[in-house]
C-alpha cells in the first residue's frame, strides 16, 4: 500500500511540474505553482524540471519496489 501511495505522488509531482515547466516556457511570464520563489526564468524552469525528474524517479522506484513484492507484473 505504501508503494502505491507513493507511485501516485510521483504521478501528480510529473504532471503538475510538467505541466508548470510548458507553461513557463510557453508565457515566461506565467510563474504557476512555484511563483512565490521569486526568481527569475532560468531558476523557475530548472525547478520545474528537477521536480519533474524527482517525481519521475519516485514514480519508478516505488514501480519497482512493489513489483518486488509481488503486487506489479
Amino acid at each position: 500500500m505504501k508503494y502505491d501511495i507513493l507511485q501516485g505522488a510521483g504521478m501528480v509531482l510529473v504532471v503538475l511540474a510538467g505541466q508548470g515547466a510548458v507553461r513557463l516556457l510557453v508565457d515566461h511570464g506565467n510563474t504557476g505553482l512555484l511563483g512565490w520563489l521569486g526568481a527569475g526564468f532560468p531558476l523557475l524552469l530548472t525547478a520545474y524540471l528537477g521536480v519533474t525528474a524527482v517525481g519521475a524517479v519516485l514514480v519508478s522506484w516505488s514501480h519497482g519496489r512493489a513489483e518486488a513484492l509481488g503486487r506489479r507484473k
